[in-house]
C-alpha cells in the first residue's frame, strides 16, 4: 500500500478528509416545509366567554404547535357566513373548520343531536370516555362522512342550567303556550309538553327575551349568561338542565382539507381540538362558581322544576330518542352504544360520584 494511501486511512475513518459525499442532499437542496393558512367559522359572537374564546384559543394552540406551519383565522357568526350556515360552509370548502355545537344541524344530519346533548342522558367525562373509548368517535365519523367532514370534540360548556322564565312553572299547566328559545332534543320535548319553541343564534337571545318575543330561553350556564346580561331580560332562573347535562362543542374538519395535511400536521389539529376539550372543561367548572354566586347577589331567583315537570320531560325524551332511533339503522345503531354506556357508567357514578356529592 502506497505511503499516500496509509495516511489517508485515519482521516477516512474520523470522516475528516474533506471529500464530497454525494449520496448526501445538501441543506440549500431541501424543500421548505409547506404552510397551510386556514379559515375557521364559528355560531359563537365574537370573543364570546368560554365558547367564542374556546375557538380562538384552539386557533392559537394549533398555530403554535405547528410552529406557523398552520395557521387559522377565526370569523365569528355573521364575519363571514351566518351562525347556522356553518355546517354547509365548511362542507362545501368555503372555510376548511367550523366551530359550532352538533344539535344546531340536526335538520340535516338527525343522527348529528346525538353527538351533542341528550337529555338526562350522560355527563361531560362520560361522553367524552364514550367518544374517545367506547366507539363513539366511529360512529360520528360515520354519520358526518357524507357530507365530506370529519367531527371531534372541541369543548364542552359541562351541565348547564335549565334556563331563564319569564314566568313561573309550577305545574305542566305554565307550559301550554310557553314561547322558548330552546334547540335539539330538549326543544322537542318542550313542544310535546305544549310550548313553541325556536331557534336562535347567541347574539338575538337577549333581545328576544328582553322585548317578549320568547317567554324563556336556554343559553348555557351562569358563566355565559351573566356575561350575556340575560339576568336583566329575565327574573327566575331554572334548574337542573335535564336538556343538556353535557355539551359537546365540535370542530368541523373538510375532510379533503384534512387530508391534504402532512400527518404530523392531522396530528396537531386532532390534539390541540383535544386538549381544547380539556381547557374549556376547566373554564366552565371555575368561572360558573364565580358567576353562580354574582348572580345570587344580583337579585337572580334560582327555582327548581317541579317534579311532576321533570318526570314529563323524562318521559318525552324517551319516547323522542326512540322514534330518532328508529329512523335509520345508524341513529339506532349510536343510540344503542350510548345506552349501553350509560348503564354502566350509571352502576359506577352511583358509587362514586352521586356519594362524594351528597356527603360534601
Amino acid at each position: 500500500m502506497r505511503l499516500r494511501s496509509l495516511l489517508l486511512l485515519p482521516l477516512l475513518a474520523l470522516g475528516l478528509t474533506g471529500c464530497k459525499d454525494d449520496s448526501a442532499p445538501a441543506d440549500a437542496a431541501r424543500a421548505p416545509a409547506q404552510s397551510f393558512h386556514w379559515k375557521m367559522v364559528t355560531t359563537w359572537p365574537k370573543n364570546a366567554p368560554g365558547t367564542g374564546v374556546a375557538a380562538e384559543r384552539l386557533a392559537e394552540r394549533i398555530n403554535a404547535m405547528s410552529a406557523g406551519r398552520l395557521t387559522i383565522k377565526v370569523y365569528a357568526a355573521g364575519e363571514l357566513v351566518p351562525a347556522l350556515e356553518v355546517f354547509d360552509a365548511v362542507s362545501r370548502g368555503t372555510a376548511e373548520l367550523g366551530h359550532g355545537t352538533p344539535y344546531y344541524w340536526k335538520g340535516k344530519v338527525p343522527a348529528a343531536q346525538f353527538f351533542g346533548a341528550v337529555p338526562f342522558g350522560l355527563s361531560t367525562l362520560e361522553m367524552n370516555a364514550w367518544l374517545s373509548h367506547g366507539g363513539g368517535q366511529a360512529l360520528w365519523d360515520e354519520a358526518y362522512a357524507p357530507f365530506g367532514l370529519k367531527p371531534l370534540t372541541a369543548g364542552n360548556s359541562t351541565m348547564q342550567m335549565g334556563g331563564w322564565f319569564n314566568k313561573e312553572i309550577n305545574g305542566l299547566a305554565d307550559i301550554k303556550g310557553l314561547k322558548i328559545r330552546m334547540p335539539g332534543i330538549g326543544g322537542e320535548v318542550w313542544s310535546r309538553l305544549g310550548a313553541t319553541t325556536v331557534v336562535l343564534p347567541g347574539g338575538e337571545i337577549f333581545t328576544a327575551l328582553q322585548t317578549g318575543a320568547i317567554d324563556a330561553t336556554d343559553w348555557v350556564s351562569p358563566y355565559n349568561d351573566l356575561a350575556f346580561g340575560l339576568q336583566k331580560a329575565a327574573r327566575y332562573y331554572y334548574y337542573p338542565g335535564w336538556q343538556e347535562p353535557q355539551s359537546v362543542l365540535e370542530l368541523l374538519i373538510n375532510q379533503k382539507a384534512f387530508d391534504s395535511l402532512p400527518p404530523d400536521l392531522q396530528a396537531i389539529v386532532t390534539e390541540a381540538a383535544r386538549a381544547s376539550t380539556l381547557d374549556m372543561m376547566d373554564d366552565y367548572v371555575f368561572n360558573n362558581a364565580l358567576a353562580l354566586d354574582e348572580l345570587k347577589k344580583s337579585g337572580t331567583l334560582l327555582k327548581r322544576f317541579p317534579d311532576e315537570v321533570l318526570l314529563a320531560m323524562q318521559q318525552e325524551t324517551e319516547q323522542v330518542l326512540g322514534e330518532l332511533a328508529a329512523q335509520s339503522e345508524l341513529n339506532g345503531r349510536i343510540w344503542a352504544s350510548m345506552q349501553a354506556f350509560q348503564a354502566l357508567a350509571t352502576s359506577m357514578q352511583a358509587l362514586s360520584e352521586k356519594e362524594l356529592y351528597d356527603w360534601r
